[in-house]
């Protein structure tokens, strides 16, 4: 029994820095007495406890794929990858708010503490191997991101989106716990690798009981990632939180929930049955319509948030996608999209919330005429939006295109094609956005002050790996291509 936590503590090593890191900043808030001065210590510190845990996770890729804590968690390749995504998406949010104004001074390390309390809510996710793990997973990752949202105390938009999120939460979290409750009622067992080998044997009216039951599960994960129909929360909350925390929203909830549904999917429906016959079907419908939702309802948005938010959700259809195919071919395909997602969603959100700080708005106005004020920005802020668009030379196309062709190898021309028009109409939108930029006269030429030297060599550093993952793309689709699920 010793022998066997043993090895379950040495294999959940990041999770457990991720834990002390959060207790650690706790105790250094607490001790730091001047309300109204810099926490340069605070983001100092996050920042080593951060790398340290991207260190011990790079250590897990190289380990035989193992079950811990009595088969709760599974620490594999792919597990192993999602959480470095998370981790270093909470590392650029992290900085991101620091330099932010959006975010009350005397808030930034309660920010920096809920955003690393909900990593570990996202980390567990990404390991999760039975019921229970999921759910606890996903509450963890809730109930700080409820807290997050509403941060502008003195903003009714923050407050009234922290309200709707908490509201929406509840009753999905409720309906996935429900959902759960059926699905151990009838095969009697909460581990994933226990149920798998039962769902072959349902048969009759447990089949279609079973049925509501996934159904239900389902509703928890589509809502964490903003899957049609469980979307409506998210433009109202990227919208009413404070940027720094719409750029961690985009990322570290979307990933760690498209990192249950794949290995979920792959788990249990990976076998021919009426039960995967049906969930199939729903992703495909799933994924349609949260790809043309998103993006139809994104060409009329004029807030730049908003617009990012429904952009958003239609990367999560396309993600979506790759889970369609159920194989290790969509898995990789998936990642490497989630690897590309981080660095534009980053670049995104920085330029955004440089330009918020200064005009007090997200309009897409902000942008007007931004090529001849600072030239550099706006060519960044362009290869980015480019990438999200998936024009080539950039990591944006790559990611789409793996996505595609794993469709299309599997034969389901209806969503490639799909996926195809719903391409056309993100670069519709994304177009409006760089002639706002570019061919846009400016109403003032006045520089921006937030785009510092220091500023905008983070932005070129953190959009360089935009183009060079477009062009250099096979290194990165080898080492997802070893990040296997671990299915026992």
């Amino acid at each position: 029994m010793l022998d066997i936590l043993k090895i379950s503590v040495q294999m959940y090593l990041p999770e457990l820095i991720c834990v002390g890191l959060m207790c650690l900043l706790l105790v250094a808030e607490a001790m730091h007495k001047d309300e109204g001065t810099d926490r340069s210590k605070i983001y100092i510190l996050a920042t080593a406890g951060l790398l340290a845990t991207a260190c011990a996770l790079m250590m897990n890729l190289h380990i035989k794929p193992t079950l811990g804590f009595y088969n709760a968690v599974v620490i594999d390749q792919f597990s192993t990858l999602i959480k470095l995504i998370l981790v270093f998406g909470t590392l650029g949010s992290l900085w991101l708010s620091k330099s932010s104004n959006d975010i009350y001074s005397d808030l930034k390390s309660e920010f920096v503490v809920l955003a690393i309390g909900t990593l570990i809510g996202g980390m567990l996710l990404a390991s999760a191997n039975n019921m229970l793990t999921v759910y606890l997973g996903i509450e963890i990752l809730s109930i700080l991101s409820y807290v997050m949202t509403s941060l502008k105390r003195e903003d009714s938009t923050s407050t009234e989106a922290g309200m709707k999120y908490a509201l929406y939460g509840g009753l999905t979290a409720g309906i996935m716990l429900f959902g759960m409750s059926h699905i151990y009622g009838l095969l009697g067992s909460i581990q994933f690798t226990e149920l798998a080998p039962k769902i072959a044997s349902v048969q009759g009216t447990d089949l279609v009981f079973l049925m509501a039951a996934f159904l239900l599960f389902f509703a928890g994960l589509g809502y964490k990632i903003s899957a049609f129909p469980f979307h409506m929360w998210s433009p109202d909350v990227y919208q009413g939180a404070p940027i720094p925390v719409t750029a961690f929203f985009a990322i570290v909830p979307k990933m760690a929930g498209i990192a249950v549904l794949i290995r979920f999917s792959n788990l249990f429906f990976s076998v021919s049955s009426p039960l995967s016959t049906v969930w199939i079907g729903l992703l495909h419908i799933v994924a349609a319509l949260t790809m043309t939702v998103g993006n139809v309802t994104a060409i009329g948005q004029d807030s730049v948030k908003r617009l990012l938010a429904f952009s958003s959700i239609g990367h999560v259809g396309m993600m979506i996608l790759g889970i369609v195919v159920l194989d290790e071919v969509g898995t990789r395909a998936i990642l490497y999209y989630g690897m590309a997602y981080l660095f534009m969603t980053l670049v995104a959100f920085w330029i955004t919330s440089v330009l918020n700080d200064t005009y007090g708005t997200d309009s897409q106005a902000i942008f007007r005429g931004l090529i001849h004020r600072h030239p550099s920005m706006a060519i960044m802020m362009t290869v980015v939006l480019f990438s999200l668009a998936g024009m080539p030379p950039f990591s944006g196309f790559v990611a789409k295109f793996n996505i595609l062709s794993v469709v299309i190898e599997k034969k389901y021309y209806g969503l490639a094609f799909i996926a195809a028009i719903n391409s056309v109409i993100g670069l519709y939108y994304y177009m409006k956005l760089i002639k706002e930029m570019v061919f846009s006269k400016p109403e003032s030429t006045e520089m921006v002050p937030g785009f510092t030297d220091g500023t905008r060599v983070l932005v070129v550093a953190l959009t360089l790996p935009v183009l060079f993952m477009g062009i250099f793309w096979e290194g990165l689709m080898s080492l997802s291509g070893g990040a296997k699920l671990f299915i026992q």
